[in-house]
């Protein structure tokens, strides 16, 4: 069961296109709408006019509207990514809210998430309720008397949404893109990573103590007393930590020939003699399984020696743990709140917790969100929408294909199959062509947790049964809701949902040259990801394949360098910096967006009276000033050092002003001169 309410990623990732829709972002504090006389898609309100652009552009562009747009207690992060997401949740709330109350047949998507939605907003019955819903689950892990009860156990729980020991599921073979293999991965962790477990500076030691303190309240709101409390949290430090000692670290699961050891399940059974592998895929549905993909061997080595060198009441524990730990958000008000005290307060910062409706809105979404996406897309995406946003990324193709022709460091053979790669893109706008079938999810009103189970055991049982089938190439991998996209190397796509597609990442009221810097560069941005450190590994077909020649391919990764030296550089919070190979995939397709998003803007002005100024900005300076736009926000500091550490984005602060800051164009369009802090001495260019 995946409890966690922000999905991270869907705050920072870079992304737009789309069309006029529902929810237009207001032009912040100018008064001007966005039909008013000299509307122009960004309000110079916006602007912190005591910075130069050439000193710290970021601040230039939107300190203003962060002077002015104070985070809301219940966020740890408020910018133009939550500010949209924050305004789609209020129609998707009136879109449940609606299916809640209508008639709709039994077994109806619209009855499905309507009943899924007032299960989870019925604080009385949850209450009411307490731990029933998990005691079953409890006494099950009291019972277990031997490994092989463990296993069974740990089977059970995730298939029904816990994550204890290990992950198991289904994807792609990243070496035959046409099949669907099944997967043993790293997890059964509490906290983010496994460097939370490992960091020795004295802020990680403290983030250690508040976990283990928080694992103790939970444990005591189950009935334990104080002092086993204690104890027991004690013990799931040990386990967790010797778990993430064995861990991958964020930035070696970057390189997917890391993550790829295919086997046949007698290997792994010799790997990992403690824990009876056939037992376990008879029990998930899989007994006939001959071979998988285990994309951590040395974990599941250490699990296997844990495995009987952890006493099994230790383990009692552990499973314990995970269970409320999981459940939490789905039982009474003081696991909730307890919950919230550290996923929200100490780990990002927030000082309330969201409101229970925007709580149950994600929930639902991200349950249930093909089903929640038919109706929203139905209501606020035209179809004019669709075919418009993909003219938009046909040109930014076509400005990499011609940027791909004149590039100096990379050699014909190479450049002919870059091209190729790129000419085989897959572009996804909106919404599926097909939808997915919830016919087998049971969903009612009578409890929150069970449906959470069961969309959870729903969701796994879905993803195993494509193990041993070809690749399903319609398939989404977020829900049109979301305000997110993304690029898949393994499928050569990119996909844009409908609920980013809105301003301020594009607004057709706006001017060209904002939209390009917003929308184009940031669909310049996921074309450039199937190019970037980890995506240039995949060939046209999606295959984990060496397509490039020795000698581009050392160009490519001096340059690649130049860029992960670059965020290297900047200092997140005290001795906290950036860490640049973890966020190299996305700051290279920074670089490259906005590259081939410039170059797209200016050949659309070919044969054409140049664009007059607008409140004193040329168009080139409106350009860069959509880009800042769309970065615009504050985040509090634990949210910022949780970032730094986890999250393969960088900051916004970072990623407004990181690629201008090598671009010949950007330094020209506002007179910035070397020596200039916004003119890098060692400029980083690759596309």
């Amino acid at each position: 069961m995946s409890k966690r309410s922000v999905r991270i990623s869907a705050v920072l990732l870079a992304i737009l296109v789309g069309s006029v829709m529902f929810l237009r972002m207001e032009l912040r504090a100018s008064g001007r709408a966005a039909d008013a006389p000299g509307y122009w898609g960004f309000s110079t309100s916006n602007l912190d006019k005591t910075c130069k652009p050439c000193d710290d552009f970021f601040q230039f562009a939107m300190g203003g509207w962060m002077k002015n747009n104070p985070i809301p207690p219940e966020y740890s992060t408020w910018g133009s990514f939550t500010v949209l997401a924050d305004k789609n949740q209020q129609a998707l709330r009136q879109i449940l809210e609606t299916s809640g109350k209508a008639d709709a047949p039994a077994g109806s998507s619209e009855r499905k998430i309507g009943d899924y939605y007032a299960s989870c907003m019925d604080a009385a019955a949850i209450d009411a309720a307490g731990t029933k819903p998990i005691d079953p689950l409890l006494l099950r892990i009291s019972e277990m008397k031997n490994v092989a009860d463990l296993e069974a156990t740990a089977a059970r729980l995730q298939q029904q949404g816990f994550s204890v020991l290990f992950r198991f599921s289904s994807n792609q073979d990243p070496k035959d893109s046409t099949q669907v293999i099944a997967g043993a991965l790293q997890g059964g962790l509490g906290l983010p990573e496994r460097d939370y477990y490992l960091r020795a500076d004295e802020k990680s030691k403290k983030l250690r103590e508040d976990y283990a303190r928080h694992v103790a309240k939970m444990l005591e709101l189950l009935g334990d007393s104080p002092e086993r409390s204690a104890a027991e949290a004690a013990t799931v430090m040990t386990i967790e930590t010797s778990l993430a000692k064995a861990s991958m670290s964020n930035v070696d699961l970057r390189d997917p020939h890391q993550t790829y050891h295919k086997m046949k399940i007698a290997e792994f059974q010799s790997l990992t003699p403690n824990f009876p592998w056939g037992a376990y895929l008879r029990d998930v549905g899989h007994r006939d399984l001959e071979e998988l993909n285990v994309a951590q061997p040395d974990f599941f080595t250490a699990l296997d020696s844990q495995l009987t060198a952890t006493s099994l009441d230790d383990w009692k524990t552990y499973f314990r743990w995970h269970v409320v730990d999981s459940a939490a958000p789905a039982l009474q008000e003081k696991f909730v709140n307890e919950d919230f005290d550290f996923r929200g307060r100490i780990l990002t910062g927030a000082k309330e917790i969201q409101p229970r409706w925007k709580r149950c809105v994600q929930s639902t979404d991200r349950n249930l969100g093909e089903a929640l996406g038919q109706l929203y897309v139905q209501k606020y995406f035209p179809p004019e929408a669709k075919a418009r946003a993909l003219e938009m990324v046909h040109n930014l193709v076509a400005a990499l294909r011609d940027d791909l022709q004149t590039l100096p460091w990379m050699g014909p053979q190479t450049r002919g199959q870059a091209a190729a790669k790129l000419a085989a893109f897959a572009v996804k706008i909106g919404y599926p062509d097909k939808w997915r079938d919830y016919s087998a999810l049971k969903i009612d009103r009578a409890g929150y947790l069970q449906n959470f189970e069961r969309a959870a055991e729903f969701d796994l049982q879905r993803r195993l049964n494509k193990i041993g089938k070809p690749v399903d190439r319609s398939e989404w991998g977020m829900s049109p809701p979301t305000v997110n996209a993304y690029n898949n190397s393994s499928m050569n796509e990119i996909v844009f949902p409908a609920g980013i597609m809105q301003p301020p990442f594009y607004d057709a009221q706006a001017d060209d040259a904002v939209n390009y810097g917003g929308m184009g560069a940031v669909i310049g941005h996921e074309i450039t990801h199937g190019f970037d450190d980890h995506g240039s590994q995949f060939d046209a077909q999606g295959n984990l394949k060496d397509w490039w020649q020795p000698e581009d391919q050392k160009n490519f990764k001096e340059r690649a360098q130049c860029v992960s030296d670059q965020f290297d550089g900047y200092v997140v919070d005290g001795d906290l910096h950036e860490n640049g190979k973890l966020v190299l995939g996305e700051s290279i397709a920074d670089l490259g967006g906005l590259t081939i998003s410039y170059a797209a803007y200016e050949k659309s002005l070919e044969g054409k009276p140049r664009p007059p100024d607008k409140d004193g900005f040329t168009p080139e300076q409106r350009f860069f000033l959509g880009w800042a736009q769309v970065w615009g926000a504050n985040e509090r500091l634990e949210f910022a050092r949780l970032m730094a550490n986890t999250n393969p984005h960088p900051l916004p602060r970072f990623r407004g002003n990181g690629p201008l800051s090598n671009m010949a164009e950007f330094a020209r369009a506002f007179g910035c001169k070397k020596g200039d802090p916004m003119v890098r001495e060692k400029i980083c260019k690759i596309w």
